[in-house]
């Protein structure tokens, strides 16, 4: 009983603290950014109080700085729009951390540009999002895909005029139109793109040479654009004095290396031929170095000596070995051992 008591009496005393006076004093003025609407408070908690009563001293508290700050803001000028006071917050003074840059604006279209120069004032602000149509009967949006549904159901049948070819299909027109209009807005939005990046573009054809910095820039996109098909480039034709560029067939899967014109004499030949080598022997060139130090004389020795001893090795093993019988053409005799090959 006695805990509701003092609930009652802790509410009555929390209705009487709203009516306080809007005069609140501080030992330490606070710090009020009007700008952002901040006020920090520096003066010292008491530390017994929030022990015993937090809720309560935090409420208080609150509630004096944000009249503090409720008092800045009214010495502020203030004007009555549409039946309301309001006052003009003056800059911010106060830096508030972020944890990325501020976005910067988006440039203007070419579009947008042009209606600022000229005052032009868009409209559909005011426009609702929904009409009436007479023909379905109903509301229908102003654009979205429900509003191309509708024309759909409107324009389910279409009367062909006298003059045009009865094999066209008015269908198929204007699904092509409605393509070729998503194309040029496409292309209308990477252009506004590159204009914004500061970048150049063609206006009409292929680019020229002021948007390559070097002519071997220029070969390499000519190339990677000619073998950029299923039979990289082979049946398609090419300009007259026309050559790959330089490198590039490494790049490009399915472009065929050029290969190496034979030697012109017979230093270049045996060059080519020692290089060969090297690179398959690779593992052993240590070997052959310190055999090539020794002297040409020693190596031929080396070879005739070890051709000797395989010459050798190979009379001895056909010593050894008897000759193959010949077969006995179905004469043989089951009960004489003769030589001959077993039947498995």
């Amino acid at each position: 009983m006695m805990d509701v008591v003092r609930s009652i009496l802790e509410d009555d005393q929390g209705e009487v603290d709203l009516s306080k006076s809007t005069k609140v004093h501080k030992d330490v003025e606070l710090d009020i950014d009007l700008g952002t609407l901040l006020a920090s408070d520096y003066n010292t908690l008491d530390a017994k109080t929030l022990k015993s009563k937090p809720d309560s001293y935090l409420r208080d508290l609150t509630r004096d700085n944000v009249q503090l700050l409720i008092n800045k803001v009214w010495e502020l000028p203030v004007e009555r729009v549409d039946e309301a006071i309001v006052a003009t917050l003056p800059k911010p003074e106060y830096i508030l951390p972020r944890s990325r840059v501020i976005p910067k604006p988006k440039p203007l279209t070419k579009w947008q540009q042009f209606a600022k120069e000229k005052g032009i004032q868009s409209k559909k602000k005011g426009k609702s999002k929904l009409k009436w149509d007479e023909e379905l009967k109903k509301w229908i949006p102003t654009y979205g895909y429900k509003r191309a549904k509708a024309e759909e159901q409107k324009e389910w049948l279409v009367e062909a005029k006298d003059n045009a070819d009865p094999t066209d299909s008015p269908f198929a027109k204007a699904k092509a139109a409605k393509q070729e209009r998503q194309s040029k807005n496409e292309l209308q939005r990477l252009r506004n793109i590159a204009k914004s990046k500061n970048i150049k573009l063609p206006k009409v054809g292929l680019p020229t040479r002021e948007h390559f910095q070097s002519s071997q820039q220029l070969s390499e996109a000519l190339t990677v654009a000619r073998a950029s098909t299923a039979s990289v480039g082979k049946f398609q034709s090419r300009l007259p004095k026309e050559k790959d560029a330089k490198g590039i067939a490494k790049e490009m899967t399915g472009m065929k290396r050029k290969r190496k014109a034979p030697p012109l004499n017979a230093i270049e030949e045996k060059r080519q031929n020692k290089g060969l080598v090297d690179s398959i022997l690779k593992s052993s060139a240590k070997i052959l170095r310190d055999d090539c130090s020794t002297g040409i004389a020693e190596i031929k020795q080396s070879a005739t000596s070890g051709g000797k001893k395989r010459k050798g090795a190979l009379k001895n093993s056909k010593s050894k070995t008897a000759k193959k019988p010949k077969a006995g053409k179905g004469k043989r005799d089951l009960h004489k051992k003769i030589g001959g090959r077993k039947r498995r």
